[in-house]
């Protein structure tokens, strides 16, 4: 694989450079045209569509259900209407239903009403099907908005726009009435008018989601977005100043004991801080964002996870509104920025925009904390340090083809003595509706300072390696097969990334077949598959060989079931160890406000303490209800277990429960609990001294907060960790008192 490693160096590469020269670039096949209206009078968004503008507006029937059933004829009818101002594009739903008692309609923060029945429109605001805005709205107006990005294969609901919405239920079933600011959405500024793809949606959760639709959908495409109808007509209009500003006041307390023996938390200062952000539209398709001493703490709490007996770093995404404006335009395959590694920022600056076939982005950010991942071919280390740096990236992509991208990035950190610098080449090569390849290449030129080199073991001298990733994809409607190799050099870093796993080269191969239920069946899809990968050290040593096969299926409420065996061998520590893991997950929508799910995963793994050989059980089962239109509860529970010669080495119950009582659009409260209790067996332990028999965990928070939109919010919250060991029993160790509020002046 050495000899591979070269050439697939020189493959990527070549690639990269000759692609936009020697690419087929397919026409733009033909698809149906909608002349939109100006409105005639004005609108108010109150979820009636009573204005005489909307008689006038474009009116566009959803025709087709999607999903579950093939191109169909949907099971109810939904009619999209469209027009436009000089400040906003407007869309109306008249959702019909023939039992309007059975519609989910329930009050829930943003972003969180997936559950319940809802409508929405897909804006291609370039017409180059391959990033989309998608704007979604209940029947009581409860918000998502996401990003819809095929280049970088995600789906983004941490982008935010101010918007408004409306709906409300009738006897025919629900009206819903969205204006979107042209200031909130960035498009090509041409003189004969807008031309956009186009998608209006409809979710009907009726047993089955049934999803609903303009247009039929080629289930064995690649793109979503090339497969949408356009609008024109809409001529004449701007952004405007399209200026966001947006200050903020933050107060902190936080109170903790240096010690489980202190006898009294000791009491902390109480902080304030005024800071500002700013979001300036410049032109249709550029924006800045820039921050001064913002407030860039986390209101809200990651998702429990384990860490007992982990090897890597564990992932946890970003949730701080600055970093999440405009993060799409740094997406890469190779995951080069994860802006959760700026840890404590003091200011910072983003430039975005796309001009025809260039799209282009940098930002930079002063964090006065530096974290580090130092990652392995078998397990990451991490450290946080005292030092500041400047963290930097710059971000250039060139369409070329119908839908392929080719681009390149620069990663910069630095600061007292330390620095990591990371180049890179990137391509999504659309060879067809079918076929895909993607490649990448990246450097990186790495220098830890004497502290950081003390704390891992690491020399202080400049550390230069090299990634390759290729992939490919072929897709059909019946089956895929989906080949990738990837090669990440022993002392290749991207601190400004999230990649705690180096020093190896894999090969994947798998493969697919999917079985479509006829339209009757409830079984709608059902898939059969199989993998086989081999990864070896850089020195040529194996490390991994699995064969994987799985199974899944979609059926009746709602429901999706999967399972997955795999089995093969494992290098630990200059030791090999037999893999053979069974899981399996199950979801089911019980009701319209009932639904469960459980995991499950079984089998022999490894002890990496103690570089033996093991057996392990997991499980985690959860339950979601929702009491009425205003209350919601989710319960979930991790339970894991390791087992080795002589008996059980650890056992770990980790619940978590989170209640909102969401008083209407606006404000909600919201209890978390997450407890974690770890139970040992320190006759099975090397070095028993240095752990607990049995520890205990818990975090408390109560958040209560206001939106009038996602700018503008007033949060007021506490906080606290609890502890308990062998030594003392549960003790708070500390607790935060907390508050912020934001304005958006925006013009």
């Amino acid at each position: 694989m050495k000899s591979l490693s070269r050439a697939a160096t020189v493959i990527c590469t070549a690639i990269l450079l000759t692609l936009p020269v020697y690419a087929n670039i397919p026409a733009e096949a033909d698809a149906p045209v909608h002349s939109v209206p100006r409105a005639s009078t004005e609108i108010v968004l109150d979820g009636a569509l009573d204005e005489s503008a909307w008689n006038d507006a474009l009116q566009i029937e959803l025709g087709y259900e999607v999903e579950p059933g093939e191109n169909i004829d949907p099971p109810v009818r939904t009619v999209c209407l469209v027009t436009y101002s000089d400040r906003h594009v407007y869309f109306g739903f008249r959702a019909y239903d023939p039992d309007p008692s059975k519609i989910r309609a329930r009050y829930s923060d943003r972003d969180r009403a997936w559950e319940d029945d809802w409508v929405g429109i897909v804006l291609d605001t370039f017409n180059d099907q391959r990033r989309a805005y998608e704007l979604i709205s209940t029947p009581l107006g409860v918000q998502i908005d996401a990003i819809n990005d095929e280049v970088g294969s995600s789906y983004d609901t941490s982008w935010n726009a101010i918007w408004k919405s409306a709906g409300r239920i009738t006897a025919d079933g629900y009206e819903v009435e969205m204006a979107i600011p042209f200031n909130q959405i960035r498009f090509q500024q041409e003189d004969g008018g807008q031309v956009w793809g186009f998608d209006a949606i409809r979710s009907y959760p009726r047993g089955q989601r049934h999803h609903i639709g303009i247009f039929p959908r080629d289930r064995g495409s690649n793109s979503y977005l090339n497969q949408t109808v356009k609008l024109t007509g809409i001529t004449g209009v701007s952004p405007g100043k399209n200026l966001e500003v947006i200050p903020t006041v933050t107060g902190t307390r936080t109170d903790s004991r240096t010690s489980l023996a202190d006898l009294e938390l000791e009491s902390g200062d109480s902080e304030s801080d005024l800071g500002v952000s700013v979001r300036w539209g410049i032109t249709p398709n550029m924006s800045l964002n820039a921050a001064l001493n913002p407030d860039f703490s986390q209101i809200e709490a990651d998702a429990l996870q384990l860490d007992v007996n982990e090897q890597f770093a564990l992932f946890f995404r970003e949730t701080r509104p600055f970093f999440k404006e405009g993060a799409d335009y740094f997406n890469t395959e190779l995951n080069l920025v994860h802006t959760r590694s700026i840890a404590d920022p003091s200011s910072a600056g983003k430039l975005t925009g796309k001009n025809g076939k260039h799209t282009w982005g940098v930002f930079s950010a002063q964090d006065d904390q530096t974290n580090l991942i130092v990652p392995g071919p078998e397990g990451s280390s991490g450290g946080i340090f005292d030092i500041s740096n400047t963290s930097s990236v710059g971000r250039y992509r060139y369409d070329f083809g119908s839908n392929s991208t080719i681009g390149a990035m620069v990663t910069d950190r630095r600061g007292d003595g330390y620095s990591n610098s990371v180049i890179s080449a990137d391509t999504v090569y659309r060879i067809s509706d079918t076929d895909l390849v993607k490649a990448s290449f990246a450097q990186s030129q790495t220098e830890y300072n004497e502290e950081m080199a003390d704390a891992f073991g690491v020399p202080t001298g400049k550390l230069t390696d090299e990634a390759v990733t290729l992939e490919y994809n072929h897709g059909v409607r019946e089956w895929w097969v989906n080949a990738r190799y990837d090669d990440f050099g022993d002392d290749y870093r991207s601190d400004l990334g999230f990649r705690p796993r180096v020093g190896f080269r894999s090969l994947y191969a798998g493969g697919a077949k999917i079985w479509w239920g006829e339209d009757d069946n409830p079984w709608f899809r059902k898939a059969w598959g199989a993998s086989v990968e081999k990864s070896e050290f850089q020195d040529g040593s194996p490390l991994e060989e699995l064969v994987s096969t799985w199974a899944n299926a979609r059926g009746p409420l709602e429901s999706q079931f999967e399972g997955n065996i795999q089995v093969g061998n494992r290098v630990f520590n200059n030791r090999e160890f037999d893999i053979r893991q069974a899981e399996a997950g199950a979801f089911v929508q019980a009701t319209g406000d009932l639904a469960f799910s459980l995991d499950v995963g079984a089998g022999d793994w490894i002890d990496f303490t103690h570089t033996r050989p093991a057996e392990n059980l997991f499980l985690r089962p959860s339950v979601r209800y929702t009491v009425g239109k205003h209350l919601y509860i989710h319960f979930s529970h991790i339970f894991s277990r390791l087992d080795v010669d002589g008996g059980t080495l650890f056992e770990v119950n980790a619940p978590e429960l989170r209640l909102i009582h969401q008083f209407n659009t606006r404000a909600f409260l919201r209890l978390i609990l997450q407890y974690q209790e770890v139970e040992r067996d320190l006759s099975l332990y090397d070095f028993p001294d240095d752990y607990d028999a049995k520890t205990e965990d818990l975090f408390t928070q109560f958040l209560f907060t206001y939106k009038i939109n996602p700018q503008t919010a007033l949060y007021v919250g506490y906080s606290d960790n609890q502890l308990a060991n062998d030594s003392f029993d549960m003790t708070r160790t500390d607790r935060t008192f907390f508050m912020k509020l934001g304005y958006a002046l925006v013009r």
